[in-house]
């Protein structure tokens, strides 16, 4: 018998009261005065609406570098995360579980790409797992991109591994219910797992087995300093390498890293697929003309990408990215349903899913739970539709207009006005009106 959208599922021995989650999205709440108001604004009506599990977005370990984009949230800080309890406090309020993201970006930090936060910040240096791809150095050489790596020793690599733990440790005592992993999106620990970047000639490199050393190892730290909290990661096959690339990640490395990982302890895993660099395979869907044309955001790019000629060089790209990258619904499935057929433990899937009838169709066959992301910026209560309305499809139009503007800083809420003109028409109605 196939799972229901409304059925519990159990993730390491936390009953999360339905299948539908809120995948991580960026929040850019910061770490300042405002951050868990922030925090709590954005996150508080997605588990008022029912839905059953939250993953927080990316937070940073360390209390410098490693930030892939600006306003990212940093929890290296006793005080800090203590705060993070009126969060958790309003999800659970309202039912729900929430799970925080531990991240750090290593090669894709915001030094290596944002011109003002690079000559705000001249010193800082990026975490390498090896000596830099040859077609990153290009990119280096060319200006197109800046890299000042600092390849990690192996007792370096145990002390990242200590700092992801003692995150994990704040975050239990904050009330978080699960840990979630980047393991995807080009992360340090995608760069740990790719052969792209991963060339190593210590016990963490080399086969796929010592490839997964440093998950390893952060399983135990966090086990030692947290205790039994669910443990989950995600799992990346770098299936839309670009053609340059001959060392990466296929749909079969993906699966036997999962049960790898699996073996280790993890307690679910989320199966992405992307590339080895940042790009639309991460996203997908159109491109995102509006963003890229609003005046209020030109100052920003301009400060981020470096002026106006390299804006518009990565605006440019950014458009045959999006014409290679076709919105694919349930891109992920396939990797989810492979990895599935291979471990026991719960297998998690997102990626361009947009309907409750989408969503029965993967739930028994490719996944145990469901995850949305883009369109919760666009419907915050957007749970109580698809849990009650069985054939409700999400108002985005996946036109990543909400995306590119948190270059800049800003947040990622839905700009175009056919989305929100249909959300209207639903709040008009009710339909985002749910009793607990």
């Amino acid at each position: 018998m196939s799972s229901r959208l409304e059925d519990p599922v159990d993730i390491g021995g936390l009953t999360v009261p339905n299948r539908l989650y809120r995948a991580p999205l960026l929040e850019c709440a910061g770490n300042g005065p405002d951050a868990v108001d922030t925090l709590i604004a954005e996150l508080e009506p997605t588990a008022e609406s029912g839905v059953g599990l939250i993953f927080q977005g990316a937070t940073i370990v360390r209390g410098e570098g490693g930030c892939a984009a600006p306003g990212m949230t940093r929890v290296h800080d006793d005080e800090f995360v203590a705060e993070l309890s009126a969060l958790t406090d309003a999800v659970h309020d309202h039912g729900g579980r929430i799970a925080i993201q531990l991240e750090h970006g290593g090669l894709r930090s915001m030094e290596t790409w944002h011109a003002k936060y690079r000559e705000a910040n001249p010193g800082l240096e990026q975490l390498a797992v090896s000596r830099l791809p040859w077609q990153l150095r290009a990119l280096d050489r060319s200006g197109f991109l800046s890299y000042d790596p600092h390849v990690l020793s192996t007792a370096e690599v145990y002390d990242l591994a200590a700092d992801f733990g003692a995150a994990a440790e704040r975050a239990v005592d904050a009330g978080y219910d699960m840990v979630h992993l980047a393991g995807a999106n080009m992360g340090i620990v995608q760069q740990f797992l790719s052969p792209f970047y991963n060339r190593r000639d210590d016990e963490f490199g080399g086969s796929h087995r010592e490839r997964v050393r440093f998950l390893e190892v952060v399983h135990d730290e966090i086990r030692e300093r947290a205790g039994e909290i669910p443990l989950v990661t995600k799992v990346p096959a770098e299936t839309a390498a670009p053609a340059l690339v001959r060392r990466h990640l296929s749909l079969g490395d993906g699966v036997r890293i999962a049960e790898l990982l699996c073996e280790i302890g993890y307690d679910a895993v989320v199966p992405v697929q992307g590339s080895v660099v940042w790009d639309m395979s991460i996203v997908r869907g159109e491109f995102p003309e509006r963003a890229w044309s609003d005046e209020r955001f030109q100052t920003g790019y301009d400060a981020a990408f470096g002026g106006r000629f390299r804006k518009r060089l990565v605006a440019a790209l950014n458009r045959l990215q999006s014409r290679r990258y076709d919105f694919e619904p349930g891109w992920n499935a396939d990797f989810c349903r492979r990895v599935r057929d291979r471990v026991d433990v719960p297998v998690l899937a997102e990626g361009g899913i947009r309907g409750r009838e989408q969503i029965e169709r993967l739930l028994g066959d490719a996944c145990d739970a469901v995850g949305v992301g883009r369109p919760f910026y666009a419907e915050p209560r957007l749970g109580a539709r698809l849990l009650d309305e069985p054939p409700a499809r999400t108002v985005c139009e996946s036109c990543n207009n909400c995306t590119v503007p948190q270059v800049t800083g800003a947040p990622g809420v839905c700009r175009t006005p056919s989305v929100l003109a249909a959300r209207g028409r639903l709040e008009k109605a009710g339909a985002y009106d749910r009793e607990e």
